[in-house]
C-alpha cells in the first residue's frame, strides 16, 4: 500500500486507507480472537466480539461505510465490482482467517462477501490486497494516463486486451506488425478491437491468446 500506484496515490491524498489489529480486541489478557467451532467441523473460527468491536471501531462505519468480508464463497471479484466499489467513499475489509468467521457477523456487520477465486488461501490478507489493488487503480486521479485503465482487459465489453509490442522493431526474428507502425489510429483501434474479440482467457499456462 505503500509503494508504486498505490502509494503515489496515498502521497498525493487521493486516498487513505488504515490497519485494525483483531488482537486489541480480544476476549481475553492471552488475546483470544477465535474458537473451535460448534458442530463436527475442524479447524478454528474467528470469534464475534472481536470482530463486531473492531469493525464498529472504524471511524467511516460511522459514515455508511461498505463492509466487505474476502471470504471464500462470497461473490467473485470481478471488474464490474471493483469499478462498483472504486466509486464508494469507504470500505471496510474485513479479512477472513481459519476457518471463517463467526456467521453471525456476516448477518448482522458484513454487506458484502468477494471472492477472488474458486480457491481457498490461508487468510483474507491477499485477498483484501488484490481487491483493493483492483479497486484503487479505478479512481480518478491514481493512474497518470485513465487512458491505460479504460484499455485493460475486460473493460471494453469483456474482452482480454490485445496483444501489445515495444522497441526494438525486431527481436530475435520476429517482428512488431506493420499496422503498429503505420500511425493510422483509426486503422491500429480497430485492428486491436478485432485482436481482443478473437482473445478467449488461456486455460493453462502455455496458451497464449
Amino acid at each position: 500500500m505503500s509503494h508504486s500506484i498505490m502509494g503515489r496515490a496515498r502521497k498525493n491524498g487521493i486516498l487513505d486507507f488504515r490497519t485494525v489489529y483483531l488482537r486489541d480486541f480480544a476476549v481475553n489478557d492471552y488475546g483470544q480472537v477465535d474458537d473451535a467451532p460448534y458442530g463436527i467441523e475442524a479447524g478454528m473460527v474467528l470469534k464475534p466480539e472481536p470482530l463486531a468491536k473492531a469493525i464498529d471501531s472504524c471511524e467511516p462505519k460511522k459514515n455508511n461505510a461498505t463492509v466487505i468480508l474476502l471470504a471464500a464463497d462470497g461473490v467473485t471479484l470481478t471488474h464490474s465490482l471493483a469499478k462498483e466499489l472504486s466509486q464508494k467513499e469507504h470500505l471496510i475489509l474485513v479479512c477472513g482467517h481459519y476457518k471463517g468467521v463467526d456467521e453471525r457477523i456476516r448477518q448482522s456487520r458484513v454487506d458484502l462477501s468477494v471472492s477472488v477465486g474458486n480457491y481457498v488461501v490461508s487468510g483474507g490478507e491477499l485477498p483484501a490486497m488484490i481487491l483493493s489493488d483492483a479497486v484503487v487503480r479505478l479512481i480518478p486521479g491514481v493512474l497518470g494516463a485513465m487512458e491505460s485503465a479504460e484499455t485493460d482487459s475486460f473493460t471494453q465489453d469483456g474482452l482480454l486486451g490485445c496483444p501489445v509490442w515495444t522497441r526494438p522493431q525486431e527481436f530475435e526474428g520476429m517482428k512488431v506488425p506493420d499496422i503498429l507502425l503505420s500511425g493510422h489510429h483509426e486503422n491500429i483501434r480497430r485492428w486491436q478491437k478485432s485482436r481482443g474479440k478473437a482473445c478467449l482467457a488461456p486455460t493453462l499456462p502455455h496458451q497464449n491468446c
